[in-house]
């Protein structure tokens, strides 16, 4: 099934809703919260916390959702498991929640770079939530940069990978600062898994810049032979998919000098809680959303199927 199928089917007025939790008020689970209240087809039952004074948890208070600061207790205490619940805390944490939330038989899509899970990164293995039940979404450098490096991969012979994310200080927050070496790995660990490519180094960098930068990617190369031109033909394809579901992610450049090939990107937020800048975080919540839509579709085509 194409990525264009999936979205239809899943964001169809047809698909029951389904009922999902927020963990986490940070800057993602705040944005998490204002998708989800977009969709048509995601219920939001509770938003978790730990902080009762926290931004994330009055925000949500006032669009009308239910909001605890029992963090993951108050979850697993809930009358009935939800179909879906997103976690926006941190690897560590993640980590934990996934132990107590498995046996449940609820689909938890991971927002940190924990690296447990299936990975799913929409235009390359399309949206599906999977059997596994827990959605890894890699890190926003993953969303951004494995698109490109899989489509390199596959058109041409590539011996390096290198990603470089530089994400504004002013969104970069405590769980991610904290989880820089998860980050490291995650997405280093994704970009060979999805290219086939063994050396890869991936670096992230927070920017303390004022304004704040946007949210950037630049993804370095080795390919013999390689020309600019051909190139970007075979990217182009990729950043029209992207924005079917990112309408910021665009590929800025695309230049080859050698073996060398440079292709730098950019992602701007379209989120009504992110500034422009935070697309590092519109990205990984986008394709979150989706996941989570696309278990409700499934979940309407089981109960369908069962009542015939």
């Amino acid at each position: 099934m194409s990525l264009m199928t999936e979205l239809a089917e899943s964001r169809s007025g047809a698909v029951d809703p389904v009922r999902v939790a927020v963990i986490g008020t940070g800057a993602i689970g705040q944005d998490l919260v204002s998708k989800i209240h977009r969709s048509s087809v995601l219920d939001c039952r509770l938003v978790a916390g730990r902080n009762p004074d926290s931004a994330g948890l009055r925000r949500a208070a006032n669009l009308g959702y239910p909001t605890t600061a029992g963090g993951i207790e108050a979850v697993l205490a809930a009358g009935s498991p939800f179909d879906v619940v997103f976690d926006a805390t941190s690897a560590a944490s993640h980590r934990k929640h996934w132990r107590l939330l498995e046996p449940l038989g609820t689909v938890v899509v991971d927002m940190t770079p924990s690296n447990i899970g299936q990975m799913v990164v929409p235009t390359v293995t399309g949206i599906q939530a999977g059997t596994g039940r827990n959605v890894n979404l890699i890190s926003c450098g993953g969303q951004a940069s494995v698109p490109v490096v899989h489509a390199l991969a596959t058109n041409f012979r590539v011996t390096y990978f290198e990603v470089v994310s530089t994400v504004a200080s002013a969104v970069a927050g405590r769980a991610t600062r904290m989880n820089l070496d998860e980050y490291v790995a995650t997405t280093g660990h994704a970009v060979t898994t999805f290219s086939g490519v063994s050396d890869v180094k991936a670096i992230l960098n927070i920017s303390p810049a004022v304004p704040p930068a946007t949210f950037r990617t630049a993804v370095h190369a080795r390919i013999d032979g390689a020309d600019a031109a051909v190139v970007r033909a075979v990217l182009d394809p990729v950043a029209e998919q992207m924005r079917t579901f990112a309408p910021g992610y665009e590929i800025t450049g695309c230049t080859v000098i050698g073996d060398r090939v440079t292709v730098a990107l950019q992602v701007t937020a379209n989120s009504d809680v992110l500034p422009v800048y935070a697309g590092n975080l519109d990205i990984i919540n986008s394709a979150a959303i989706m996941v989570a839509e696309q278990h409700a579709a499934a979940l309407h085509r089981t109960r369908r199927e069962a009542a015939r």
